[in-house]
């Protein structure tokens, strides 16, 4: 199951889900475009813990609509 299937799989259950994607293809669409995929944030990889830190930051503090 892929990041799109699975966070489709996961709105299903919780339509106010907070999930963040993580790839290492930059040019993923999911990527560019995370929001319109229902995901929250988007960390790429390879990551450096102050990247992913902010990023889990901004999605715990930020409401959802």
């Amino acid at each position: 199951m892929g990041g799109q299937e699975t966070m489709s799989y996961l709105q299903d259950i919780d339509p106010k889900i907070k999930a963040i994607v993580c790839s290492g293809y930059a040019n993923d669409p999911i990527i560019s475009d995370d929001k319109n995929f229902g995901f929250s944030g988007v960390v790429t990889k390879p990551y450096k813990f102050d990247e992913l830190n902010e990023v889990l930051h901004t999605v715990i503090t930020t409401q959802s609509v």
